[in-house]
């Protein structure tokens, strides 16, 4: 780093408007969040250095326009000369970026702050007006909750926006010429694990929740622990509502270590009846209790199970998200009644228990979006008899609890992907009469119009065939959604296709099925 005397005291930059002129800044990753830290950084004053190992082409043209300077170094497994030269006085990180890679190592070793995006965009949240920030993580649901809380906060009047992991970079929305009230601000174990490093805290946001934690991306954390303990700095300095989850008590053990502003209250959440400062369910409607003046005697009625359905909320899991995502608002002080319009018009976002095709009593329905064990445990509960594809990228996450758990609602079993071993072994041993079918292709194009093949000549009336993988897509999809819209395409080009011609299904020897307990051989 360079002269002391000229270093820029980073304690200092706590807005938009302190001084971040000639601020040396090198920014690791050229995807969404880079370019909008970068971006940002120079309209701050900032001088500003990309660091990429692969540049999209439309950021590295906009890079040169804006006033950035980008190096691109395929691998990134060692720390560019130029990096090491430029005499940065601050590294913002892009979400995946491991804590443990080569350039982030050099900066621990040089003395140079690390920040990741939502350190930034919290410190300039005032360019136009500070909005208030609510947060959401869990290993499973995020979306779907910040896409409800902010659906139920724009009903009640308020300028609101869903950010974060959610897909639209947080530094975009806080440099928005008109502002908003509020963020719902969706939050990444990675993008958790950045934050508040300073003893001071950066973060002070409204109300938070954490509505789930199971083992996921333990290959980017290193350990269980280190997951669980990214996940629970969403609780640090809330000021009104830390929300958590009555069913899972590795949540509520969040909210009781978390360092809260003072006044700040717990709010539980569950699909039973509520106490005093719950949000839950009694006979098929929801209640909260805990935002009513009377708490401990009367309490709101916010909806029902039966209106939820008509909205595709009626799964436990969903059901479990409306109570969070109500929770959030209800602290930030939305009505009952404008909780309960408000959820009749939601409409669940694609490739989360997406029903696709109802077909000769045959359910096809796409979970995409189940990229992890736990996800998979909700989509799989929620239906009675289950074909079930599965396989991806597992990312280091035992499945043999969840194979064990749903052997008896499974008709069978299509395993896809690259990590398939572990899905062998854990049919064999918890499942060992199931028949388990492999898809041997492995071009994308190829994939999934043979699971829908295969899927057609186990599946009865009655059956769902449910698309929940409980892994990651990048193995052979772009993303869970191109992997999600490649099953519906090849259901409806297949099935729905079929039923007009008034065919059977075809059979097809390009994948391969097997006896019960011997495993197919792989692609």
């Amino acid at each position: 780093m360079g002269d002391s005397a000229t270093v820029t005291d980073l304690t200092t930059l706590t807005s938009w408007h302190s001084d971040w002129k000639g601020l040396r800044v090198a920014v690791l990753g050229l995807g969404m969040t880079g370019f909008a830290a970068a971006d940002t950084l120079v309209e701050l004053g900032a001088t500003v250095l990309v660091v990429a190992a692969k540049a999209p082409e439309e950021h590295a043209d906009l890079l040169g326009v804006i006033g950035a300077e980008l190096v691109e170094q395929p691998g990134l497994d060692s720390v560019p000369p130029r990096l090491a030269d430029f005499d940065a006085e601050l590294i913002i990180v892009s979400p995946g970026f491991h804590p443990d890679h080569t350039v982030l190592l050099w900066a621990a070793e040089q003395g140079i702050p690390v920040w990741g995006d939502i350190e930034l965009a919290w410190r300039v949240r005032d360019k136009v007006r500070a909005a208030e920030w609510i947060t959401v993580t869990g290993t499973n649901g995020k979306t779907t909750t910040v896409q409800l809380a902010t659906h139920l906060l724009v009903a009640a009047g308020h300028r609101a926006a869903a950010v974060g992991n959610i897909g639209v970079p947080v530094l975009d929305a806080v440099r928005d010429p008109i502002g908003f009230d509020v963020l719902v601000v969706e939050l990444s174990s990675y993008q958790l694990h950045w934050i508040n490093q300073t003893s001071e805290g950066s973060l002070f946001p409204f109300a938070s929740v954490c509505l789930n934690l199971a083992d996921d991306h333990i290959d980017w954390h290193g350990t269980s622990d280190a997951y669980a303990a990214a996940k629970g700095k969403v609780y640090d300095n809330t000021r009104v509502a830390c929300v958590y989850n009555l069913a899972d008590e590795a949540t509520r053990h969040m909210v009781e270590e978390a360092d809260v502003v003072d006044g700040c209250r717990a709010i539980g959440f569950g699909l039973s009846a509520p106490g005093p400062s719950d949000l839950g369910l009694v006979d098929g409607i929801i209640i909260d209790r805990a935002f009513h003046d009377d708490r401990r005697n009367s309490a709101f009625e916010l909806t029902t199970r039966g209106e939820l359905a008509a909205a595709g909320l009626a799964a436990p899991h969903s059901v479990s998200n409306v109570l969070a995502a109500s929770a959030l608002v209800r602290a930030f002080g939305v009505a009952p009644a404008v909780v309960r319009d408000a959820l009749a018009t939601f409409r669940i976002d694609h490739h989360r228990t997406e029903t696709v095709l109802e077909s000769d009593g045959i359910a096809w329905i796409d979970d995409s979006k189940a990229t992890n064990p736990h996800a998979a445990d909700a989509a799989l509960s929620a239906f009675d008899r289950v074909v079930w594809v599965v396989g991806g990228l597992l990312k280091g996450v035992d499945v043999n609890d969840l194979v064990a758990r749903h052997t008896p609602r499974l008709a069978a079993a299509i395993i896809i992907g690259t990590d398939r071993q572990m899905l062998r072994e854990a049919f064999a041993r918890h499942a060992p009469s199931l028949p388990v079918f492999e898809v041997e292709a492995t071009e994308t194009e190829r994939v999934m119009p043979e699971v829908v093949r295969v899927s057609a000549t186990i599946a009865r009336p009655g059956d769902t065939v449910l698309l929940a993988p409980a892994a990651a897509s990048m193995d052979q999809f772009a993303d869970y959604g191109d992997r999600g819209r490649r099953f519906a395409a090849a259901v409806l080009d297949q099935i729905a296709a079929n039923n007009d011609t008034g065919g059977a299904a075809d059979d097809d020897d390009t994948q391969s099925g097997h006896e019960p307990g011997t495993a197919a051989p792989s692609a």
